[in-house]
């Protein structure tokens, strides 16, 4: 009998069988600051076509993708982590208004007019590969993001790529679209934009680059306003899921379970990297 689970590790289905099973066992859910994204080949034809790019971000339903996956707890968000668990992400307000959330079936219609204008359509379907890490929690959401897909008239197929190999495959770019996670060390956007989305960057592993974005990453990193700054993040994400840099679906909200005698543990709410010391952790047995 294990006095602690693997941090974070629990998944929302994984958490109820534990309680069920151990009905005393201390199990919160907190934002792990770890995102479920599309990445999408920018190089790799017919994705190089701008428009095929941005239909199959507005063929999400992300809503979908969080009452299955995470029976409704997963956050809906954009780059940064959303609140509550989040300083920087886009509130809901905000979110309404960033292309490609919102009204799904309008989303998907807007889709299907942008793979017609690229020359694809019912009688000419897109056939691809979807590539995602051989573990449950890629699995699971790509086999969802593939019956989506089928609404634009994209029929893709599952390739599951061992752990061993799956981050050399996306950083070597050999693949065409994938379902990724992304873990960001720290909520700041000095961590996320840098790492994942700035020009030549090891972890942008879809090749964006907009390096007139790129200035308003070092301008706000700058800003002693911390309120004007979060505004300028806000614009700086709404363009990132604009230009279909990395779609982000969800952000996880997963537990850690442990033993009632387990004593002093907090669960860090946003990282999933930097809450594992346990200093203050004792075992009252």
């Amino acid at each position: 009998e294990f006095d602690m689970t693997y941090n974070t590790d629990v998944t929302v289905p994984l958490r109820k069988d534990v309680l069920q099973q151990k009905p005393d066992a201390i199990c919160p859910l907190v934002p792990t600051n770890v995102s479920t994204n599309l990445i999408v080949n920018r190089d790799a034809p017919p994705f190089n076509d701008e428009r095929i790019r941005r239909a199959m971000g507005l063929s999400l339903d992300r809503q979908a993708f969080v009452d299955i996956i995470s029976e409704g707890n997963n956050f809906i968000g954009g780059a940064m982590l959303p609140p509550p668990g989040g300083v920087w992400g886009l509130p809901p307000e905000e979110l309404a208004t960033t292309q490609g959330y919102g009204d799904v079936a309008a989303n998907r219609e807007k889709a299907r007019e942008l793979m017609k204008q690229a020359g694809f359509g019912p009688d000419n379907r897109v056939k691809v590969t979807v590539s995602t890490r051989n573990i449950a929690i890629y699995r699971d959401p790509a086999v969802i993001l593939i019956d989506h897909l089928k609404e634009i008239y994209i029929d893709a197929e599952l390739k599951v790529i061992e752990t061993s190999n799956w981050h050399a495959t996306v950083a070597k770019k050999d693949y065409q679209v994938g379902l990724n996670l992304t873990g960001v060390g720290v909520d700041d956007p000095d961590v996320n934009f840098f790492e994942n989305y700035a020009c030549g960057s090891q972890r942008n592993y879809t090749g964006y680059c907009n390096k007139e974005l790129q200035t308003l990453f070092e301008k706000q990193s700058s800003m002693a306003d911390q309120e004007a700054r979060k505004k300028l993040v806000w614009q700086i994400d709404q363009k990132l899921q604009e230009d279909v840099a990395r779609p982000i679906i969800y952000h996880g909200n997963n537990a850690t379970c442990w033993q009632p005698y387990v004593k002093g543990y907090v669960s860090m709410t946003n990282s999933v990297y930097n809450g594992w010391r346990l200093e203050d952790v004792w075992l009252d047995k």
